[in-house]
């Protein structure tokens, strides 16, 4: 093998062509490298592809839910629908080039470190094998739709499906809707369905903490300003209030009884106060654990939506499903049309279920057998030229996922300096960095809001609070610049005599 990679040139895998995968091509393409994404599905697009459900929209402004390097004039409201935001994915992938670089409908189904070569072999769902000196896992956290364990489910006569399976034809407009699930995907189609069914059942475990924000859509005049002046949206992108907000969510997160997690509580009370009009509606609709404990709901409608006449709220469990309905565990029954699954996704799945073998046929399994974990949520020790956006122990749910991974990929691109420089022909994490990143992650963790006693999918099989657990100060800063000495590099001969 040359030890002029540097001159040469690396060969690049991304996997996964969503928002991370489409910013890793950008910048790669950018450097001139040589990369393919490879692509599951037909289209690019990730979990805005996959997720198409009715009122389906992101939490995060519009305008900060951008590429810092690609500004958007078009967005029709201060939240963007999940049909903009795809579109704008797929226009800024043209835009850059990238689509002759994606092979589609390409699935990695495994990925093993050759030793001997240097470089991983990728093996494709069509049973062609390909290799790349490095490997970008940009595959997405919440792609791996979660289906609950309902006895008689495959008995209901309706239309029963995940509410990332959405299935268009279902019966809704004047039709029995039942919704199983309450996290940002059952509030958002709630809400949506319920100027639309003729009844509507939101069937909830649990209630949420709802956070009002504000809603407002642009008009063809302001979208035309920022056609003109750009600089209008960065005004709205580097907002001092967002950013403050940004902020003091995440010191909320960080200190349980500081003042910034006091005004969260506050907000959502009286928004549960002063909106909700009945009484026994209020008492359903209450949590009996802290605010932001779950991922906080972002909603101006949701208590509009539950008080009109033809929503239900219904807490009781669910004994079974029946062909005609979900029957209760007092007996009662719903008779229902349609039956949504909003069941959230299997959170810790990350890249697999893409059998991933590192050095020593070291499998990814097995390491993340105890729990899914990461160094800074970007590499694993074992795993050489195997980087991570948005991969576990991040950020996920603190703040705008682009931004997470713009910053991971300043992290990333200073690593891969050394490989394209033939300074090394591997980088990998020392397992003691890893091994102590992971001891002050987890005790940081379990002091944090998400540790203070609810069930939810922050949580890894340990009941550990799986996401960062300090501020974004703290994140920024990580990421500005790896620390070298964590980090160990092979060269050619090291490479020869193992």
């Amino acid at each position: 093998m040359s030890t002029d990679l540097g001159r040469q040139g690396l060969r690049f895998a991304i996997i996964g062509g969503g928002m991370a995968g489409i910013l890793a091509a950008i910048r790669l393409r950018q450097a001139g490298e040589k990369f393919t994404v490879y692509e599951k599905a037909g289209r690019l697009g990730g979990t805005w592809r996959e997720n198409r459900y009715p009122g389906l929209t992101c939490d995060v402004p519009a305008h900060a839910y951008t590429y810092s390097f690609e500004p958007y004039a078009e967005w029709d409201a201060y939240y963007a629908k999940g049909g903009e935001i795809q579109t704008y994915f797929e226009k800024t992938a043209e835009k850059y080039g990238i689509m002759p670089h994606v092979r589609f409908d390409s699935e990695v189904v495994s990925a093993v470190w050759d030793e001997e070569k240097g470089f991983w072999r990728l093996g494709l769902v069509t049973g062609e094998e390909v290799v790349a000196e490095v490997v970008i896992a940009a595959s997405g956290v919440l792609h791996h739709p979660k289906l609950p364990d309902l006895e008689g489910l495959d008995s209901f006569k309706g239309r029963a499906f995940h509410s990332a399976r959405w299935q268009d034809d279902a019966p809704v407009d004047g039709a029995r809707v039942g919704i199983i699930g309450n996290g940002s995907t059952g509030v958002q189609i709630v809400t949506a369905l319920s100027t639309r069914a003729s009844r509507l059942v939101h069937f909830q475990r649990s209630p949420q903490w709802i956070m009002p924000v504000p809603y407002f859509q642009y008009s063809e005049e302001e979208k035309e300003a920022f056609r003109r002046e750009p600089a209008l949206i960065d005004e709205i992108r580097n907002n001092k209030e967002y950013w403050d907000n940004i902020y003091r969510f995440t010191h909320a997160i960080t200190d349980t009884h500081g003042p910034e997690i006091a005004a969260i509580e506050a907000a959502c009370l009286d928004n549960l106060e002063n909106s909700i009009r009945d009484p026994e509606l209020k008492e359903k609709l209450r949590p009996n654990y802290r605010a932001a404990c779950k991922r906080l709901i972002y909603s101006w409608s949701y208590y509009d939506a539950v008080q009109r006449p033809i929503v239900e709220v219904e807490r009781d469990r669910i004994a079974r499903i029946e062909p005609e309905g979900v029957r209760l565990a007092d007996g009662r029954l719903h008779e229902l049309d349609t039956l949504v699954l909003a069941t959230g996704f299997h959170a810790d799945r990350f890249i697999r279920p893409t059998t991933v073998l590192g050095r020593d046929g070291v499998s990814l399994d097995d390491i993340w057998s105890v729990r899914p974990t990461a160094y800074y949520a970007v590499t694993i020790p074992g795993f050489p030229n195997f980087f991570m956006l948005n991969g576990p122990t991040g950020p996920v749910g603190n703040f705008s996922l682009i931004d997470i991974a713009e910053r991971q990929w300043g992290y990333i691109d200073q690593l891969l300096g050394l490989l394209r420089s033939g300074e090394a022909q591997t980088i990998e994490p020392r397992a003691e960095a890893h091994a102590g990143y992971e001891e002050r992650r987890i005790a940081a963790a379990r002091t944090t809001i998400f540790g203070s006693g609810c069930n939810s999918w922050y949580l890894d099989a340990t009941g550990v609070p799986s996401s960062w657990p300090w501020s974004y100060e703290a994140f920024a800063d990580a990421m500005s610049a790896p620390v070298m000495e964590d980090y160990a590099m092979t060269v050619e001969a090291e490479l020869v005599a193992r």
